[in-house]
């Protein structure tokens, strides 16, 4: 999956939500949002868990991580985050060949 063309897809499925409910999905927005997404998802773990009331839902669980990626790629988007640099900076470089690594 490139990361890229998934952040323009759900930029654009953002757009509609927006449009049909009048959001303005500035980078203030778009933090809270990830933040509510996550608590979501904190709550279907604490389910599966037998840590919380109601009933577990492994596919819930599936959908609020999507949630979450899809409100981080956006807040990203907001923020002017190039996540696919930063990754790439950030975690990505630990798989590359390390000076008087052997060959």
């Amino acid at each position: 999956m490139d990361l890229k063309a998934l952040q323009a897809d759900v930029l654009r499925i953002s757009d509609i939500y927006a449009a049909e409910h009048a959001i303005d999905r500035d980078r203030d927005w778009a933090l809270l949002k990830l933040q509510e997404e996550l608590g979501e998802l904190t709550a279907e773990h604490l389910r599966l868990s037998q840590r919380a009331r109601g009933k577990p839902d492994a596919l819930a669980l599936g959908d609020e991580a999507a949630d979450v990626l899809g409100m981080l790629l956006i807040y990203c988007a907001r923020a002017g985050v190039d996540l696919d640099e930063a990754m790439r900076r950030k975690w990505l470089r630990w798989l590359e060949p390390r000076k008087g690594d052997a060959a």
